[in-house]
C-alpha cells in the first residue's frame, strides 16, 4: 500500500507541474499576441498544431523511456530511416501506401528493440547504445535511399492532407496517442511497473520482477513512435529526406523535460510533455513572428530548457523531503 500511495503522490505532484505548464502556455500566447500583429489568428494556432505531430509522437516515446531512467538519442535518426524505407518501398518497390506505412512502423520497432535488447543484455548505459544506433540509423538511412530525395507525390500526402475542424489526421493520432500512453501510465500494471524501475530498479529485481523485458518493450515503443513520426513527417513533406529527423531527439528531451518528467526516471506524465512541446512550438512560432533569427530563436530555446533542468532538480529535493 505504501508503494501505491507513492505512486499516487507523484500523479497529484505531476498535476500541479501540468497546471503550471498550461500557465506558462497561455502566458506565451498572450505575450506573443499582445507583441506582434498576427499571432491570435486561427491561422496561426492552425499552423503550429499542424506542425508538431512528430516532436508529439517522439515525446511520448521519450516520455517513457526517461521515465525507467533511460534515453533514447536515435528518435531523430531512426525517423530518418523509418522514412526511408517508406520512400523505398512506394517508389521502387511499388508497395501500396497501407504495407509501405506497415514497413514503416516495423523498421521503427526492430531499431527500437535493437536498443532495448543491448542496453539489458550488456547491462550498457542507454546513452552510449543510442547514440551508436543514432549514428547507425542515420548511415544506414543514407544507403537505403542512396542520399536522395525520394518524391512520393499524392499518394502519401492524402494521410497529411485529410482533416477534421482544420486539423490534419497527423496531429489527431498523435493525441490519441498521448491519452492511450498516459492511461497506459497511470491505469496499468505496465505503468506502475515503468514507474517502479526507474525510481528503484533493484527493488523492482528483489521483489521478484523481472526489469529486462519491461525496459525492451519501453524502446520498442519509443521506435514506433519514431516510425509513427516519419510517416507523419513524409506524408506532409510528400517525400521522403534522407536528413528528415536531424535533431529532432534534441526537440523530443526537451519537450519532456520542460514538461516536468524528471531525467533520473520514476516521475512523469505524457499530457505534460505534450504540453512542453506545445511550449516550444509557441515559442518558436512566436519569435519567429517577431522577426527573431535562427540564432535567438535556439538560444532562447536552450535557455528555457535549462530552467526546465534546473527546475526539475529542485522538484527532486523537494520529493525527497
Amino acid at each position: 500500500m505504501s508503494g501505491e500511495a507513492s505512486i499516487l503522490r507523484g500523479f497529484r505532484r505531476q498535476l500541479g507541474v501540468s497546471l503550471g505548464l498550461i500557465f506558462v502556455l497561455l502566458g506565451l500566447i498572450v505575450f506573443f499576441g499582445l507583441v506582434t500583429e498576427n499571432f491570435w489568428s486561427a491561422l496561426t494556432f492552425r499552423t503550429i498544431a499542424n506542425q508538431i505531430p512528430d516532436a508529439v509522437f517522439l515525446a511520448v516515446g521519450m516520455t517513457y523511456v526517461l521515465m525507467i531512467a533511460g534515453i533514447d538519442l536515435s528518435v531523430g535518426s531512426v525517423l530518418g530511416l523509418c522514412g526511408a524505407v517508406l520512400g523505398l518501398s512506394m517508389t521502387r518497390w511499388g508497395f501500396h501506401w497501407v504495407p509501405a506505412v506497415l514497413l514503416c512502423g516495423l523498421t521503427g520497432a526492430v531499431c527500437g528493440a535493437l536498443n532495448g535488447w543491448v542496453t539489458v543484455r550488456w547491462s550498457l548505459p542507454s546513452f552510449i547504445v543510442t547514440l551508436g544506433m543514432l549514428e547507425a540509423a542515420r548511415g544506414g538511412t543514407y544507403l537505403v535511399s542512396q542520399s536522395r530525395t525520394a518524391y512520393i507525390g499524392s499518394t502519401i500526402e492524402h494521410i497529411a492532407g485529410a482533416s477534421l475542424f482544420g486539423l490534419s489526421a497527423p496531429i489527431w493520432v498523435a493525441l490519441f496517442m498521448v491519452m492511450v500512453a498516459q492511461l497506459v501510465l497511470s491505469r496499468t500494471v505496465f505503468g506502475r511497473y515503468m514507474v517502479a524501475i526507474g525510481t528503484n530498479e533493484e527493488a523492482v529485481r528483489l521483489s521478484g520482477i523481472n526489469p529486462r523485458p519491461i525496459k525492451i518493450a519501453v524502446f520498442v515503443l519509443s521506435g514506433c513512435m519514431a516510425g509513427l513520426a516519419a510517416i507523419s513527417n513524409v506524408s506532409r513533406l510528400g517525400a521522403a529526406d534522407p536528413n528528415a529527423g536531424g535533431g529532432f531527439e534534441l526537440t523530443a528531451i526537451a519537450a519532456v523535460v520542460i514538461g516536468g518528467t524528471s531525467l533520473m526516471g520514476g516521475r512523469g506524465s505524457v499530457v505534460s510533455s505534450l504540453l512542453g512541446v506545445l511550449i516550444i512550438a509557441v515559442l518558436e512560432n512566436g519569435l519567429a513572428q517577431m522577426g527573431a533569427q535562427e540564432p535567438t530563436k535556439r538560444l532562447v530555446t536552450g535557455a528555457v530548457i535549462v530552467v526546465a533542468v534546473i527546475l526539475d532538480h529542485y522538484r527532486n529535493r523537494m520529493g525527497r523531503r
